[in-house]
C-alpha cells in the first residue's frame, strides 16, 4: 500500500534526511516537554511527525534489506 504524501509525512522525511534517526528521538523529547509545559496540541503534532518519521525510517530499512 502506498502512503499518501501528507504534509506531516513530507516534514518527517525531510527531518530524517537532515538529522537522521536522531530526529525521531528529538521529536519525542520535544513533545514530552511541550506536554509538560501545557502545550498538548503541539505535543500531539510532534508525536504525529515522530511516528511518520519512524514509519518512513523502517520502510527505508526494509527497502534496503530487499536490495541485498
Amino acid at each position: 500500500m502506498a502512503l499518501r504524501c501528507s504534509p506531516t509525512r513530507h516534514l518527517a522525511v525531510s527531518l530524517l534526511g537532515e538529522c537522521g534517526i536522531a530526529a525521531i528521538w528529538r521529536l519525542n523529547v520535544a513533545a514530552a516537554e511541550a506536554y509538560r509545559t501545557g502545550y498538548p496540541a503541539a505535543a500531539s503534532a510532534m508525536l504525529e511527525i515522530a511516528e511518520a518519521a519512524e514509519e518512513a525510517w523502517f520502510r527505508a530499512q526494509g527497502d534496503q534489506a530487499l536490495d541485498r
